[in-house]
Parts: C-alpha cells; sequence; structure tokens
C-alpha cells in the first residue's frame, strides 16, 4: 500500500488516463493508496461525519486476458472519511479466492457475471452440483449490525473492517442467484433479501436476517423459468419481485458452456411479471403482469390504499446489459440505452396494473432518503444520467416524482458515479442533505469527491484523488447521520 501522507508532494504522481472521455471508466486501477488529507476547494459542512464507502470493479485484467463486462472486474473498496472538515481517502482490493486464484494462476478460475474459466463438459456438470461460486463482491456493501458485508449477486457475502478496509472473512447466505441490494426493516432491525434456487424444483425465496450469517425463510414460489432480477421493491406489508422476461432454463445454466448472464434469454412476448409476497405471513398475495421490459434497480415503493406503488429505471428490452461488455464500453462510441423513470400502480384488488411515466430524464443508480422514505410516500429520487450527446454516464439527475421536474450537474469530461444522499442533522424536508459522488475527471486523468446540495444540486466542495477511481457501482454513507 502506498501512503501519501503530504498529499501535495504527490498529486499529479499517478496518473496513466489517455482517453479524455468516458472510456477512462474503463482502464484498471491496481495502486492501493492510503492519504490521511485530501486538498478540498470549497466547504465541507461541519456536521458532515463519518464515511463514505464505495465499491466497484478495479482490475480487469488477469494474466493476458481482459475479462468480459464491466461487472466482472476484481472488487475494491473506497473509503472517503469525513472529520472536522477534513476528508481522508484510502482504497484496498477484497482479499477473495476470486482474486487470490486469478492471481497465483494468471488466469480466470471461477465464473463472473459475463465471463467463464472455459472448464471442460466434466467441470461443469461438477460445478452444477457443487457451485463454485465467485466471492468477487464487487456491486454494494451494507451494515448490518457489528458488520459491514460487501456484497454481489452470489451468495458469498465478504465481511470487512470499515476503518482498513481488510479483508475479514466470508458469510455463506441462502441461494444460488441473490440479491446485492437487500433491504433494511427499521421496525425488526433485519435485513430483508431474496434468492434463487435452482434445481428440480427452482424456487424464489425470501429471507431475513440480522446478522449476515444466519437466515429465516419468509417465503417461498416455485418457478420454472426464473428470471434474473437484480434488485427488489419493499413496501410496509409487502415484497415485490419484478420478474422481467429475461428468463433461464436452469438446466441450461447447469450444463451449459457459458458464462452465468449469457445463459439467460430475452421474450420479448412474455410479460413482466410482479410477483407480490405479503413479507409478515410469507403468502403470495398475487402475480400482476405489465408491459415486457427490463429494470436493474427500483427506486422506491409505497401502499396506496388498495395499490401499490412501485418505481424503477427501466429499458424496453435487455440491451443494456450487452452495451456494458467492455469490448463495447472500451469504443468510443457504445450506444448505451437511456433507461427512464417508470412507475406501475398494482391494483391489489382488481388485479390491474397501470404503468406511468414519471420523467423524460435519462435515469439510472438511483438513490433517495432512505431513512426517511424508504417503503413509503416520497417526492425525489438523485441518480447518474446522459446527456442528449453523450456516451455514457456523465451528469447527476434530480428527479421530482411528483411533478416532474428535473435539476442537472454536471461539469466537462467528468463521469460521476452514483450518487449517495446524507440527510442534514436537523433536515426539515425530504431533500435537506448532501448529495456524494465520486467523480472521474478523464481530461486530467485523476477523480474527485463531489459535494453537492441535495436541494439545488450545486457544488459545495470537491475534494481530489491523486489517481483515477474506474466506475464503481454502489456505495454507503456510514456515518451516524446517514
Amino acid at each position: 500500500m502506498l501512503i501519501y501522507p503530504n498529499y501535495q508532494k504527490r498529486r499529479h504522481a499517478v496518473s496513466t488516463i489517455t482517453e479524455p472521455d468516458h472510456r477512462a471508466c474503463f482502464r484498471s486501477l491496481t495502486d492501493e493508496v492510503r492519504i490521511d488529507s485530501l486538498p478540498v476547494t470549497g466547504e465541507i459542512p461541519a456536521w458532515l461525519s463519518g464515511e463514505l464507502i464505495r465499491n466497484g470493479p478495479a482490475q480487469y485484467e488477469v494474466g493476458s486476458r481482459s475479462l468480459n463486462h464491466w461487472f466482472d472486474g476484481h472488487a475494491m473498496l473506497h473509503r472517503f472519511g469525513f472529520a472536522n472538515g477534513v476528508i481522508s481517502y484510502a482504497n484496498r482490493f477484497l482479499d477473495t479466492r476470486a482474486r487470490r486464484a486469478a492471481l497465483d494462476k494468471g488466469e480466470v478460475r471461477l465464473t463472473e457475471f459475463a465471463t467463464d474459466p472455459c472448464r471442460s463438459i466434466f467441470g461443469r456438470v461438477q460445478t452444477a452440483f457443487s457451485p463454485q461460486f465467485t466471492d468477487n463482491a464487487n456491486v454494494n456493501l451494507v451494515r448490518l449490525g457489528d458488520k459491514c458485508l460487501a456484497l454481489t449477486e452470489t451468495p458469498m457475502p465478504v465481511v470487512f473492517d470499515p476503518e482498513t478496509l481488510a479483508t475479514l472473512g466470508m458469510e455463506k447466505s441462502p441461494g444460488h442467484h441473490v440479491t446485492a441490494h437487500p433491504h433494511a426493516d427499521p421496525r425488526s432491525g433485519e435485513m430483508i433479501s431474496y434468492a434463487v434456487h435452482f434445481g428440480p424444483r427452482t424456487t424464489y425465496r425470501l429471507h431475513a436476517s440480522r446478522d449476515g450469517h444466519t437466515y429465516r425463510t419468509i417465503a417461498k414460489i416455485g418457478v420454472r423459468e426464473p428470471g434474473y432480477m437484480h434488485s427488489f421493491a419493499l413496501t410496509e406489508h409487502y415484497a415485490i419481485l419484478a420478474e422481467h422476461p429475461l428468463l433461464v432454463n436452469p438446466l441450461r445454466l447447469a450444463l451449459g458452456n457459458q458464462s452465468f448472464i449469457e445463459n439467460y434469454r430475452w421474450h420479448a412476448d412474455r410479460p413482466t411479471r410482479l410477483i407480490v409476497i405479503d413479507r409478515h405471513t410469507g403468502t403470495l398475495r398475487g402475480t400482476f403482469e405489465a408491459e415486457p421490459c427490463f429494470a436493474f434497480h427500483h427506486v422506491n415503493a409505497f401502499e396506496d390504499g388498495p395499490e401499490l406503488v412501485v418505481d424503477a429505471c427501466v429499458y424496453d428490452d435487455d440491451e443494456i446489459i450487452r452495451s456494458t461488455y467492455l469490448d463495447r464500453l472500451r469504443t468510443e462510441d457504445p450506444r448505451i440505452p437511456r433507461g427512464t423513470l417508470r412507475r406501475w400502480r398494482v391494483h391489489l384488488q382488481v388485479g390491474s396494473v397501470r404503468s406511468e411515466h414519471l420523467a423524460d430524464t435519462p435515469l439510472e443508480l438511483p438513490r433517495v432518503n432512505y431513512r426517511r422514505v424508504n417503503t413509503r410516500p416520497y417526492r425525489y429520487t438523485w441518480g447518474t444520467s446522459i446527456s442528449p450527446q453523450g456516451r455514457f454516464l456523465d451528469r447527476i439527475a434530480k428527479v421530482d416524482v411528483v411533478d416532474g421536474t428535473t435539476t442537472i450537474w454536471e461539469q466537462p469530461a467528468c463521469f460521476p458515479g452514483e450518487p449517495v444522499f446524507v440527510a442534514a442533522p436537523d433536515a426539515r424536508e425530504e431533500d435537506d442533505g448532501l448529495v456524494l459522488t465520486v467523480t472521474l475527471d478523464a481530461k486530467h486523468g485523476t477523480s474527485f469527491l463531489a459535494v453537492l446540495d441535495g436541494r439545488t444540486l450545486r457544488e459545495l466542495a470537491r475534494a481530489s484523488v491523486p489517481h483515477h477511481i474506474p466506475a464503481g457501482l454502489h456505495g454507503q454513507f456510514l456515518g451516524t447521520r446517514s
């Protein structure tokens, strides 16, 4: 690990970016550093205290081979610490079995999202009955009880130290394909998640856990061809699984010679199924049909009389997955589809689903004032967006889901990551707080943390990092006032 106690002497030491555009987001970062104090322009609100920890892929090359997809890179944690107006920074790879095997053998040893180690047919059959899950937990992170867990879509959450970012071990969660977006239940203190259990009788299962180690099953729902679902929605009484028509035959998954996601097939003639589960009794409340579409991320959901309101960032089909393969992202124009905010109103008594278009602005990686509005009616969401001439996520957008108006923050040749909202300690309004976004400055080959006003998206401050940070996925603010 490189330690920079005096950042000013090293501020131009690490810069390998040559493309002043979105392609800079997908160059590997291998240096691990610790910096006690980053240079800050502007003013950090005095009340901001705690740490923002980001998770995402950082290294895309294994031996002489490049991994295939944005979601395949080796997981790296990035920590921005806030104390008394000073911002520190550190980054560190997760010390996973997948990474150790790749570095030791110089080749991919475990199946990632879209990269397969090309096992023999015997090896594939053996793996089907004794799955060799990757523990490359590069998608998200949560704090559960006294543990911090890095998550991906395999049932192997990685425990890490939020101060040092050291890898502490691994847990085992139920299922074969799991969500990296569990929900926190403030009433019970549990983490609620779902998983797909593949087998002769494949099931969707809703789980709850207090410690990330022991789980109780809330519900089991049988399914013949399970869909790829990255996240799910939660209301006060229900969990909603949006099963888009990107489906897999479990036998194909077990015996096929492709990576995980390449076993799934898009069925344009099938609806999206909204599977509603009573999360207190575990009973299936109903399955409701909506238009065929695809979404990675739900924004929020709540109950409105006899209706469930479910908001998501939606695409017409699964092209967004194909457009985020590295061989496309590393071209000048990867032609990334624009996702938009869509609302489903599910009438539990009538059995109908009504779709509403909430805003024209493209939106992805959405966040809300989670503690205040999750499972409740809300007004604002913050997310990444693409400008009309953009090639990749190059804006932060704040959308008012009530009237559809949008506020934008953007900078030339800059590519911001997921915006994380931090509520002010004395907040009266839903958007009273800060938005934190790690942004890559492709022109200068470095990154910075932007601190924005949650109401106006006016830039209040930025803290500069001496190297580029590749495009990440998700993160959390772990301070006492998140």
